[in-house]
């Protein structure tokens, strides 16, 4: 749990500094690859664009969804770039978490004003009361 609310903490972190120096307003697929130079300059270990295969009885999808990104097979991040995180969004996400088989994910909207106000988390099984479950912006 503490190697995946740190990688979490990591990413809040660079997702702040792009949202710093950005702002609001661009396409997400910016918002991705500044991200993923940011875990590339940091040397964390992920992948990007990850096909995440569903399995259903006995048939297996080999792209189900992509993940954003899965940093170091623990913590999925899932991208957006709209004026409002919908409820679609959530339950997106959290099923995401639970097909990719990892303890944590985040769900991070570029498009709010306020990126504090743009960042969800979402734990399978991990405990509401960890670091990462109240998300404040870095001094």
């Amino acid at each position: 749990m503490e190697k995946e609310n740190e990688y979490a903490a990591a990413v809040i972190e660079m997702a702040f500094q792009v949202h710093r120096a950005t702002g609001p307003g661009l396409l997400e697929s910016a918002y991705h690859r500044m991200l993923a130079f940011e875990l590339e300059e940091a040397k964390i270990a992920f992948e990007k664009e990850v096909a995440v295969p569903i399995k259903y009885k006995s048939i297996v999808l080999e792209s189900g969804f992509r993940a954003d990104f899965i940093v170091d097979n623990s913590l999925l991040v899932e991208i957006k770039s709209v004026e409002t995180i919908q409820p679609v969004h959530l339950k997106q996400v959290l099923t995401y978490v639970r097909l990719a088989n990892v303890k944590l994910g985040l769900l991070i909207n570029f498009g709010e004003e306020y990126l504090k106000n743009g960042i969800k988390r979402f734990a399978n099984g991990l405990p509401d009361d960890s670091p990462s479950a109240g998300i404040t912006p870095p001094a």
